[in-house]
């Protein structure tokens, strides 16, 4: 995918925190870390630094959800981090995203951390955002 193509699919998929620009997916797309996965209608996009690998991102289009492109993307990621050398991946999550988060269980991933009031809404309200880590062998049960 381009950096338009991502920064286009990400508007459709985010507005709290803001989506991505062109530049800034250009920008991770240019360095070596940087590891995509994507078929059509989604991507995942996070970066293998010394041994560890984060999900910066994961975007399935509107249209597409709830048909396991999630799970397919999550999963081609973690293959890749392993591939990578990375021997556990993090991420963080709203605390009040529900279907992320039942995504990231099912995957094996378990709550390492928590940052308050992390995630800012237009309104005002803060929620919370997750950290969690999983190894990258096979998914638990």
């Amino acid at each position: 995918m381009t950096p338009e193509g991502l920064a286009g699919l990400h508007a459709r998929c985010f507005t709290v925190p803001r989506p991505w620009t062109v530049s800034e997916f250009g920008t991770l797309l240019a360095a070596p870390a940087t590891v995509l996965t994507s078929q059509p209608g989604g991507f995942a996009l996070g970066q293998v630094v010394a041994g560890e690998a984060e999900l910066l991102t994961i975007a399935v289009a509107p249209a597409e959800r709830r048909q396991g492109l999630g799970r397919r993307l999550l999963d081609l990621f973690l293959a890749e981090c392993a591939a990578r050398g990375a021997s556990a991946v993090f991420l963080e999550v709203d605390a009040g995203n529900a279907a992320a988060l039942g995504l990231y269980r099912s995957a094996g991933f378990g709550q390492a951390g928590r940052r308050r009031a992390y995630y800012h809404a237009p309104d005002g309200t803060a929620t919370d955002a997750l950290i969690l880590r999983r190894a990258t062998g096979p998914a638990l049960p």
